[in-house]
């Protein structure tokens, strides 16, 4: 059967021949502690300071490109697959879809030798009738309440309605006894980051600030996994407002890594990271807007998927981030992402944008019968540190030569530009949503952050859409040329973020850090594009492991083949890496209603 898939919004398909040239070494001071609280103060009440700390950045660099001649802004870089037939044909009831997806054959995806239990595993034990959704949640809402003394993992979670919880397990329970489940992710435990609106929780995006719904409303994404049947938990910790990749939370507490307590989770989705990384739910909902959801996976050795803007309804809940972020699933092992991915994306008839998609389609396990093609821009690629290069590259070894993978020696055209654009976009876009007379009920360090976007001049905006414009082109000449193939990068040039205890009561403000750690997974977000962070493996320091993640790239709503690639690298660490997959030491086993540690 041909193919009738369609792009709306696709860019013109231009390559730009750049020479590349490595950003220059950071100028950004290095803040913490009180004298970061009071640097924080003074900066968000002087102008001149703010555009002083904006130039120094090296936000002004984006005027100085000269391809940028001519070119028109491009404000939002949703570029939607859809199909003839998708635009013509009937649109199926979630009922309908629920009803496929459960009449699937799964069992091919079970993970083998995971030492993660993964959806299936409960949904097996629950149709068995070992286990029931009522006993997980027994089990688990004592370690995670904030309202219960010595409950261990609890700081990775803002609110937990435990009588909300238990009664959906009820529920779930007498669906299983009655042979009448939803759909394999049933009674399965998860999260939702606290970007989410959650009806009958508050939101405050990791705030002192109330960003709750008027309308006490639950986002799109969320009622489609309630719908299936998933028990959500509650809402898990953030950054504040998302913005810096650590998960260092002054107000509301900084989980830390579950494989190693001295090192952040990452962010700013590290509280659901954590709550997957720790075995008490194997499917969280993340957001990504500039690695927010594959940086914490990647530094808690789980998968994330960052999906293609635009597909994933989120409504009627406010996208801060609106040209940037996206909601994402982070998962314990890939059949959890393919199965949150499958259910989320389901188009949103009353998102302008979602409703185009063409819901998402099976995965193939692997991309056998199809030309396997992996994209790597060798200067880029080569700037890991050397840790985390040789574990990236030992993986990308064994697909070239076990499952037949073929490199294709690629260019990128103005990637530190690229990344100031970026960042200059989503601080201007985030400003806009929080104003400035809120900036003293912040933490210090988005005091500093947000002063900077509030002063971004419109000129500078415009011009890092322009080159927004240029990077998508020379992309969409990159799958003209060679379909189907997976840009690929580490997820982050180093291994983790260790913690600075002087941080964790007043946060910490590191650009040139935090520029370092994104300097892989901005380009997804700034042009759009699907991308997912897989574990490698780990490197050993003070405290214990630190997990490392791959990163891959694909064209606009290729989804689908960045999952199947991932199942790829899920055998490569479960079968093929020696030593396999790291385990928490605080990891809990609520599939056999014990934890062991």
């Amino acid at each position: 059967m041909a193919d009738d898939s369609i792009y709306i919004n696709r860019p013109t398909a231009k390559a730009y021949d750049v020479p590349y040239e490595p950003p220059p070494p950071g100028a950004n001071p290095v803040l913490r502690g009180l004298p970061l609280s009071i640097a924080a103060t003074i900066i968000s009440k002087t102008p001149f300071l703010q555009r002083f700390l904006w130039s120094n950045a090296g936000f002004g660099k984006v005027h100085d490109i000269p391809e940028l001649e001519h070119i028109e802004p491009r404000y939002d870089p949703t570029v939607i697959k859809t199909s003839r037939s998708n635009i013509t044909g009937t649109v199926r009831s979630n009922d309908e879809f629920l009803a496929s997806l459960s009449a699937e054959d799964w069992s091919s995806k079970r993970p083998f030798k995971s030492v993660y239990f993964s959806s299936l595993d409960y949904h097996e034990a629950y149709k068995s009738g070992r286990l029931t959704p009522t006993q997980v949640v027994e089990t688990l809402l004592p370690l995670i309440r904030r309202d219960v003394e010595g409950a261990e993992h609890s700081v990775a979670f803002l609110s937990v309605k435990a009588d909300l919880v238990k009664k959906a397990a009820e529920e779930s329970t007498e669906r299983y006894r009655a042979g009448k489940w939803r759909s394999p992710i049933d009674g399965i435990p998860m999260a939702v980051k606290d970007e989410e609106d959650l009806t009958a929780h508050p939101k405050s995006l990791g705030s002192r600030l109330s960003y709750t719904h008027p309308s006490d409303a639950t986002s799109h994404a969320v009622r489609l996994w309630l719908s299936a049947g998933a028990l959500c938990l509650g809402k898990t910790t953030m950054h504040e407002l998302g913005l810096d990749t650590t998960n260092c939370n002054p107000v509301h507490g900084t989980p830390r890594n579950p494989h190693n307590p001295h090192y952040y989770c990452g962010g700013s989705s590290g509280g659901s990271a954590y709550a997957v990384a720790s075995g008490i739910v194997p499917l969280a909902m993340g957001n990504d807007g500039g690695g927010s959801v594959r940086i914490p996976a990647a530094f808690c050795g789980v998968y994330g998927l960052k999906t293609s803007q635009g597909r994933v309804g989120i409504g009627p809940t406010a996208n801060l981030a609106r040209s940037n972020g996206v909601a994402g699933p982070i998962g314990g092992c890939m059949v959890d992402v393919e199965l949150g991915y499958r259910v989320m994306a389901q188009p949103d008839p009353n998102d302008s944008m979602s409703a185009m998609w063409t819901p998402p389609a099976p995965t193939p396990m692997s991309a056998d019968g199809n030309k396997k093609v992996l994209g790597i821009f060798r200067p880029w690629f080569d700037r890991a540190d050397p840790e985390v290069h040789s574990l990236c590259t030992t993986a990308l070894e064994h697909l070239t030569k076990t499952l037949d993978y073929e490199f294709i020696e690629i260019t990128l055209p103005h990637l530190p530009h690229g990344q100031l654009a970026h960042a200059l976009t989503i601080l201007s876009e985030i400003a806009t949503g929080v104003p400035r007379s809120t900036l003293p009920s912040l933490t210090a360090p988005n005091k500093i952050l947000l002063s900077l976007g509030h002063t971004t001049p419109g000129v500078s905006f415009l011009q890092a859409q322009r080159l927004r414009e240029v990077i998508m082109r020379h992309l969409s000449a990159l799958w003209e040329e060679h379909p189907g193939m997976i840009l690929i990068t580490p997820t982050t040039p180093n291994a983790g973020w260790r913690i600075n205890e002087a941080d964790l009561g007043y946060g910490c403000s590191d650009g040139d850090k935090s520029i370092r750690n994104m300097e892989y997974a901005w380009l997804a977000n700034f042009s759009g594009c699907p991308s997912i962070s897989v574990p490698v493996g780990t490197v050993e320091a003070e405290g214990g492991a630190v997990p490392v993640g791959l990163m891959g790239m694909g064209e606009w709503g290729d989804e689908e083949g960045l999952i199947g690639w991932g199942y790829e690298m899920e055998r490569y660490i479960n079968e093929v890496k020696e030593g396999g997959r790291a385990k928490p030491g605080n990891f809990v086993d609520a599939v056999w209603a014990e934890t062991v540690g």
